[in-house]
């Protein structure tokens, strides 16, 4: 398993969250098996997001549509208050 690791600032939690959920059909095309999303205790600002692919191939794609398709608009990520940051993680064993 091979996961794409998402951190950023947003503006406001419940804005950010109608955003994401609008693309739940876009991850599901994209090979996402499972996701997380997490919010650091003394920051409401800012979230950290984990979407599960079953390869690094699949996760460096929709990577790539993040970044040109959503990112790169405003009105598809309407509570982005930052660049993001990620990485491409493999389970250890």
């Amino acid at each position: 398993m091979t996961t794409l690791r998402i951190e950023h600032p947003i503006t406001d939690y419940d804005t950010w969250r109608r955003a994401f959920d609008s693309f739940a059909e876009a991850r599901a095309r994209g090979g996402v098996q499972g996701q997380r999303i997490l919010r650091p205790l003394d920051d409401e600002r800012y979230v950290c997001v984990d979407l599960d692919f079953p390869d690094a191939g699949a996760a460096e794609r929709f990577l790539a549509f993040l970044r040109g398709s959503v990112w790169a608009s405003p009105e598809r990520a309407p509570a982005l208050a930052g660049a993001p940051q990620t990485r491409i993680l493999d389970l250890a064993g």
